[in-house]
């Protein structure tokens, strides 16, 4: 059975409601790249999407733990949680870091709906995963930063009101450390479209709203700074760790949507007389599957207690994130593997969500580089760059 201790009456209700949403509404916003606004709609109304925010701004104030049950039901219900997940991770650098002037103005409104916060600025072409070498540059002028330089990858902008955007205050030679001189600015996109930032889609295997930006000398207040000049790595950290625990429990919504449609398909489909999952050839990569996912599962637990508990956790939120989008991978290419022919077909959801998970073997982080974190930080081995 299933490990799923954890928060039953979340996940409970967030299955019934991702029941109103079939695959054939998911198959439809794939086929023409749409985003999913009566789902995010109706996750925004039953306050799933405000589960992080506190109480006294309007949200339910609980543990990132109860927002992974969220998405791994959304997950393993057939949905996609990309679509929103940036909301809830965000909060680990507004919520731990911004404040509370800023929390009053943006914190209600995020948790009622009526501002999006989607967008999460990190990466940029030249630097890829070496965050400490992003080139995208704020000049203090006054009450404002200008920025100036270029995000890619950068999912939801077109989709959100607010961006938490990374940008160099310092240059990084100027800096004693090299995760020095960065700060984290939240952007009012309604604002900044068209008068300093250009957003420009990109189209890629899976439905995922990414888009480019490009900064030309976009004013942003220094008010909407988060945490001090200069500190903002620290800040940012928080929310990718807490991007890293909640995508690693997307992918075990995955991997168990992928593996009940294999045990399901295996004892129905008859080929020779007999049902193919008494084959042990069927049989056991699907078991083994579930058995990947089960101890992923754990590992994404730890990970999230640690985080609420407001304990280092960046090995444990690394290791969690690999560990779980190889157990979905794993348990994508068997649900293929196993249904033959009808896993291309469109209307089983099966090439969907196989192209979907897929993502996580590189996004948030590559799974090369977490090995490298794990080799240095954990095992105290020497670097290779």
């Amino acid at each position: 059975m299933a490990i799923e201790r954890t928060y039953p009456e979340i996940r409970e209700a967030v299955s019934r409601l991702c029941s109103q949403f079939s695959g054939e509404y998911w198959r439809d916003l794939d086929k023409h790249s749409a985003y999913p606004t009566e789902f995010i709609g109706a996750l925004t109304e039953a306050g799933y999407l405000s589960i992080l925010i506190p109480q006294e701004y309007g949200g339910s104030g609980l543990p990132l733990g109860a927002a992974c049950a969220v998405l791994e039901e959304i997950q393993r219900s057939g949905g996609n949680g990309g679509a929103c997940h940036a909301q809830m991770y965000t909060m680990g650098t507004l919520l731990r870091h911004g404040s509370e002037q800023q929390k009053q103005q943006y914190l209600p409104a995020i948790a009622d709906g009526s501002l999006r916060l989607q967008a999460f600025g990190v990466t940029e072409p030249t630097s890829g995963t070496d965050t400490s070498r992003i080139r995208t540059r704020a000049v203090r002028d006054g009450d404002d930063y200008i920025v100036n330089g270029q995000k890619v990858w950068i999912s939801r902008t077109q989709h959100s009101d607010l961006m938490i955007l990374l940008v160099r205050t310092t240059p990084r030679e100027e800096c004693v450390k090299h995760t020095d001189g960065m700060s984290v600015l939240l952007v009012d996109l309604r604002d900044a479209v068209g008068n300093g930032l250009t957003i420009k889609p990109i189209d890629t295997l899976m439905n995922h709203a990414t888009t480019q930006l490009f900064f030309d000398n976009l004013r942003v207040p220094v008010a909407n700074r988060i945490g001090e000049e200069g500190k903002g790595f620290r800040c940012i950290l928080d929310g990718m760790n807490a991007e890293r625990i909640l995508i690693a429990a997307e992918c075990i919504g995955d991997a168990r949507w992928f593996t009940e449609k294999s045990a399901a398909y295996a004892s129905d489909r008859e080929v020779f007389g007999r049902a193919i999952g008494m084959n042990q050839g069927i049989q056991f990569p699907i078991a083994r599957a579930h058995i990947q996912t089960e101890a992923a599962a754990l590992m994404v637990q730890q990970a999230s207690d640690l985080y609420d508990a407001g304990k280092p956790c960046g090995a444990e939120a690394n290791m969690s994130k690999l560990l779980a989008s190889e157990a979905s991978w794993a348990a994508a290419d068997q649900c293929i593997q196993t249904h033959g022919g009808f896993g291309f077909a469109v209307e089983y959801d099966i090439e969907r969500k196989f192209r979907e998970t897929r993502l996580y073997q590189v996004a948030p982080i590559s799974t090369n580089l977490i090995l490298s974190f794990v080799a240095t930080q954990e095992l105290g081995m020497p670097k290779s760059f």
